[in-house]
C-alpha cells in the first residue's frame, strides 16, 4: 500500500475551517473541483489530500445506551392547534382507546387463565405423579427441582402449592421437606412473564429491555434458592421460624379469601373451561380410582347425600357393629352410611359434552391461549405506544421512575415494592402483575432499576394472598397450610434483604442485563434459556436424583465447581485481568465455539436459510429485512468522512463481496465461556 501524502500544516489548516465557507466555495467550483481532481490522478498517478475535516474524524460519535429509555416523540398536532371539532375528536379518540385498552388487558388476563387450565390439562396427572415419589421428595435438591417442573406444567404456583398441602395434611409429606418444593414453586411461576417477553421480539431494543425486565424476576428467585437452600438444609431456620408463630396462636377455620379479579375473569373463562383440581390432589396422595378421572368438570351442581343402608358384607367380620349385623341364609348384611351423589346442573363451557381426551382438550386450549395472549400483547404494545406520547409519556415516566431528592433517596424503590405487592394482591397472582408490567418495560416506561422492586414486591403480594387462603382452610389442613404459606413469605423476605437494602447486592440488574444484551444479539438464545432453565436443567437434576444422592453429588458438585470457576474468571477478566495468568487473560486458548455464541449462530441462520428456500415466504421476509438492514448501513456510511475517494470505493467493494446473514445483525461477538 502507497505510503499516505504529506501535507503541509498551512494547507491543512485552511481545509479545517468553516464549514459553511467551505461548502460555498464546493457548491460553486463544483464541476472544475471533480475535473481537477480525476485529471491530477489521472496525470500524477498519486492520491491527493481529501477536501474533509480531520478534526471531524478524530472526533467520536457518542455511543447510544441501548438502556436508556426512548423519548416518545408526540408527532400529531398540539393541542393549542386544534379547533373545537379536532379538540372533541381527540377526546373520544382518548376515550375509545381507554376502553380498547381495558378490554384488551381483561383478554390478556382470561388468555393466562386458560393457559394455566391448558398445561394443567397437558401436565397435570404427571405433576401429581412426580408428587407420589416420596424417596425422592425428602431429597431437598430433588423437592426444589419438582416444584420447578410441576409450577411449570401447571403454570399456577397455587395449585402446586395446594397438592403440597393436602400431602402434607395426609401425613404423605413433612413440612420441612415441603420447603425446598415451595422454593421450586416460586421460581416455576416466573416463566409466565418469561414467555410473555418473547412475544417483543420484534423489535431489537424493545425485546432488549422486555426481556431484561421479564428475567429479572428468574435471576432473584434463582440467587435466592442458591444462597437460602443450603441455610435451611442445615439450620432448618424457616421451618422452626414458622413453627413458632403458628403454634403461638389459636387457629380456627376463617372465611374464604377474597377473589377479587376471578370475580370478574369467571365469568368468562368458565365458558371456554372448568377444570376438576382435586383430581390432581387425589393422584398426588396416592388415590388409584383418580388416575381414570378426567380434569374436566362435566358436572357443576351436584348434591352428595349420606344414609344409612342394609348392605351385605363377606363375612361377620366386615360388619360396622355386632349389634347391627344378621345373616340370612349365605348372606351377611350390616347398617352402614352410604355416599351418594346427586347430578343436578351440567356446566355449561365448551368441553363440557365432549369426547376428547384430556390431552387433546389441553393442547387445543394451549394453542388458542397463546394465539390470544400474543394478539392481545401486540394490540397492546401498538395502543401504549400510540397514547404514551410527549407530554403524557413524561409525566409517566418520571413518576415511575424518579427518586426523591437526597437523603430520601432509597425510599422511591421502598414504595415501588410496596405497590407492586398492593396490585398483585389486587390480581391475585404475580404471574399477571409481572407479565403486565413486561410490555411496559419493552417500550421504555418503566426502566429496569424500577421493575426490579416492583417484582419484588410481586413476590411479596402473592405469599399474601396465600396466607389469606390458608386461613380460610378447613380445620384438618389449617396449620400446614398456615405454615407452608408463612415459609414462601418468609423465604421472599429473606431473599429481598439479601439482594436489595444494598445497592451493590443488586445482583439480578446487573444478570438481567447482561442477557437482554445477548439476546438482542441472538434472540434465538432466548427460547434457549427458558428451555434450559425451566425444563432441560430441572430435569436433568431430578434424573440424577432418582439414582440417589452419590451420583446426584458427584455429577452436581464438579459441574457447578467449574460454573463457580467461570464466573469468577469472567468477573477477574473485566475487573483486574493482571491478577491473572497470561493465558487466563481471554478465553481465546479455547475452541470458537466454546467461549463465543458467533459459531451457533452462524450454524443455525444456516440452517434457517437453507429451510427458508423450501418454505413459502420465508425468503421474500429475509430479503426484505436484508434491504432494511442494508438501507440503515448505507446511510450510517453517508455520515462517515472519508479522506479520500478510493478509500470509500474501496469499502463499497468491500462491502458487496462481504456475505450476508439472513435476517440478523452481527454487532460483535460474545467473548463469555459457556
Amino acid at each position: 500500500m502507497a505510503p499516505w501524502p504529506e501535507v503541509e500544516k498551512p494547507e491543512t489548516n485552511n481545509y479545517i475551517g468553516d464549514s459553511s465557507k467551505q461548502n460555498q466555495n464546493m457548491a460553486g467550483k463544483e464541476g472544475e473541483n471533480h475535473k481537477g481532481n480525476v485529471a491530477s490522478l489521472g496525470n500524477k498517478g498519486e492520491i491527493q489530500p481529501a477536501f474533509s475535516t480531520v478534526a471531524l474524524i478524530d472526533e467520536t460519535r457518542p455511543e447510544e445506551d441501548p438502556w436508556a429509555l426512548p423519548e416518545l416523540q408526540d408527532t400529531g398536532v398540539k393541542w393549542s392547534e386544534l379547533d373545537r371539532k379536532g379538540k372533541i375528536i381527540r377526546v373520544l379518540y382518548g376515550i375509545g382507546k381507554f376502553i380498547m385498552l381495558l378490554g384488551l388487558l381483561y383478554m390478556f388476563v382470561c388468555s393466562l387463565d386458560v393457559l394455566s387450565s391448558a398445561f394443567q390439562l397437558v401436565g397435570g396427572k404427571a405433576a401429581g405423579d412426580i408428587f407420589k415419589d416420596d424417596s425422592v421428595l425428602s431429597n431437598p435438591v430433588a423437592g426444589l427441582v419438582i416444584g420447578v417442573l410441576v409450577t411449570v406444567m401447571v403454570q399456577s404456583s397455587s395449585t402446586s402449592s395446594s397438592i403440597i398441602v393436602s400431602m402434607v395434611s395426609s401425613t404423605l409429606l413433612t413440612v420441612r421437606a415441603a420447603i425446598p418444593i415451595i422454593m421450586g414453586a416460586n421460581i416455576g411461576t416466573s416463566v409466565t412473564n418469561t414467555i410473555v417477553a418473547l412475544m417483543q421480539a420484534g423489535d431489537r431494543n424493545e425485546f432488549r429491555r422486555a426481556f431484561a425486565g421479564a428475567t429479572i424476576h428468574d435471576f432473584f428467585n434463582w440467587l435466592a434458592v442458591f444462597a437460602l437452600l443450603p441455610i435451611e438444609v442445615v439450620s432448618g431456620y424457616l421451618y422452626h421460624l414458622t413453627n413458632v408463630i403458628v403454634e403461638s396462636f389459636h387457629l380456627e377455620s376463617g372465611e374464604d379469601a377474597p377473589e377479587l379479579l376471578k370475580v370478574i375473569t369467571d365469568p368468562f373463562t368458565k365458558l371456554i373451561i372448568e377444570l376438576d383440581k382435586s383430581v390432581i390432589n387425589a393422584i398426588a396422595t396416592n388415590d388409584e380410582s383418580a388416575k381414570n378421572k378426567s380434569l374436566v368438570k362435566v358436572w357443576c351442581v351436584t348434591e352428595t347425600n349420606v344414609t344409612l343402608q342394609n348392605v351385605t358384607v363377606a363375612s361377620p367380620d366386615n360388619c360396622t357393629s355386632p349389634d347391627f349385623c344378621w345373616t340370612a341364609g349365605n348372606t351377611t348384611w350390616t347398617l352402614m352410611n352410604v355416599t351418594e351423589t346427586e347430578y343436578i346442573s351440567k356446566c355449561q363451557h365448551l368441553f363440557a359434552n365432549s369426547d376428547l381426551p384430556d390431552l387433546a382438550i389441553g393442547l387445543i386450549l394451549l394453542a388458542l391461549s397463546l394465539l390470544v395472549l400474543c394478539s392481545c400483547l401486540i394490540m397492546i404494545v401498538k395502543l401504549l405506544n400510540s397514547v404514551l406520547k410527549g407530554q403524557v409519556a413524561s409525566v409517566i415516566k418520571k413518576t415511575i421512575n424518579t427518586d426523591f431528592p437526597f437523603p430520601f433517596t432509597w425510599l422511591a424503590g421502598y414504595l415501588a415494592m410496596l405497590a407492586g405487592a398492593g396490585m398483585t394482591f389486587v390480581v391475585q397472582s404475580s404471574s399477571v402483575f409481572t407479565s403486565a408490567i413486561t410490555p411496559l418495560v419493552g417500550i421504555g416506561v418503566i426502566s429496569i432499576e424500577r421493575s426490579y422492586p416492583l417484582t419484588l414486591g410481586a413476590n411479596i403480594g402473592t405469599t399474601t394472598t396465600a396466607i389469606l387462603a390458608a386461613l380460610a382452610s378447613p380445620g384438618s389442613t389449617l396449620k400446614y397450610s398456615l405454615q407452608i404459606a408463612l415459609c414462601h413469605f418468609f423465604f421472599n423476605v429473606s431473599g429481598i434483604i439479601l439482594f436489595y437494602p444494598i445497592p451493590y447486592t443488586r445482583l439480578p440488574i446487573r444478570m438481567s442485563k447482561t442477557l437482554g444484551n445477548i439476546t438482542a444479539q441472538y434472540r434465538w438464545f432466548a427460547i434457549f434459556y427458558l428451555l434450559l432453565c425451566f425444563f432441560l436443567l430441572p430435569l436433568f437434576v431430578f434424573g440424577l436424583s432418582l439414582a440417589g444422592w452419590p451420583v446426584l453429588l458427584g455429577v452436581c458438585l464438579p459441574l457447578f465447581a467449574l460454573f463457580i470457576a467461570v464466573v469468577v474468571i469472567n468477573v477477574m477478566q473485566k475487573r483486574r485481568p493482571h491478577s491473572l495468568p497470561e493465558k487466563l487473560q481471554n478465553w481465546d486458548f479455547l475452541p470458537v465455539w466454546m467461549h463465543s455464541l458467533e459459531p451457533w449462530d452462524n450454524m443455525l441462520m444456516s440452517s434457517l436459510a437453507f429451510c427458508g428456500k423450501h418454505c413459502c415466504g420465508f425468503c421474500k421476509c429475509c430479503k426484505v429485512n436484508a434491504e432494511q438492514e442494508g438501507a440503515k448501513d448505507k446511510q450510517l456510511k453517508t455520515m462517515e468522512v472519508y479522506e479520500n475517494t478510493m478509500a470509500m470505493a474501496d469499502e463499497e467493494r468491500g462491502g458487496r463481496r462481504a456475505p450476508a446473514v439472513a435476517c440478523v445483525d452481527k454487532t460483535g461477538t460474545n467473548n463469555t465461556a459457556l
